[in-house]
């Protein structure tokens, strides 16, 4: 049981991560468009990858994460590298909000351009910059969280 989870747990972090990356090179492409079609059209695209992808990846990492921990008897609080992975996710997930809320404003904006036959651009890159940045850390922190899982260092932790 413990191999099936610790594939699980493997699998959506693929699923997790793999989105992201996508989602944010699928934007900067059709951003580079400058067609508000495309653009509306994406952004509602990577909208529903996050239905599809992003949070059933979130519920199956935290499901076979915390099972793998409990079989393989490594106390998740008093492991380091699993606190510090988790820390990282916690916080990936904090970033979630915003860029959640911020890709309906971008898709609003977008398909508000569709029907004006213009697109708002100051409003489009003062939002674009935002989720860049929410986006950045939603991105970097599950990577970082990556590494911890497979170098498994020496880290601080709580002990009982």
């Amino acid at each position: 049981m413990y191999l099936v989870l610790k594939l699980i747990h493997v699998f959506a972090v693929i699923m997790f991560v793999g989105n992201i990356t996508v989602g944010i090179l699928w934007k900067a492409l059709a951003d580079r468009t400058r067609d508000a079609r495309i653009i509306a059209h994406t952004m509602a695209g990577i909208i529903e990858a996050d239905r599809w992808f992003t949070v059933p990846a979130v519920i199956l990492l935290l499901i076979a994460g915390f099972g793998t921990a409990a079989i393989g008897h490594m106390p998740v609080l008093g492991t380091g590298w699993i606190l510090w992975a988790l820390i990282m996710f916690v916080i990936a997930g904090i970033a979630f909000g915003p860029i959640s809320r911020t890709q309906r404003s971008l898709l609003s904006v977008a398909r508000e351009g569709v029907a004006a036959g213009a697109l708002d651009w100051d409003e489009y890159e003062r939002l674009s910059a935002r989720w860049n940045v929410a986006g950045i850390i939603a991105l970097v922190t599950p990577l970082v969280a990556v590494a911890l899982m497979v170098l498994k260092p020496s880290l601080r932790a709580f002990h009982r």
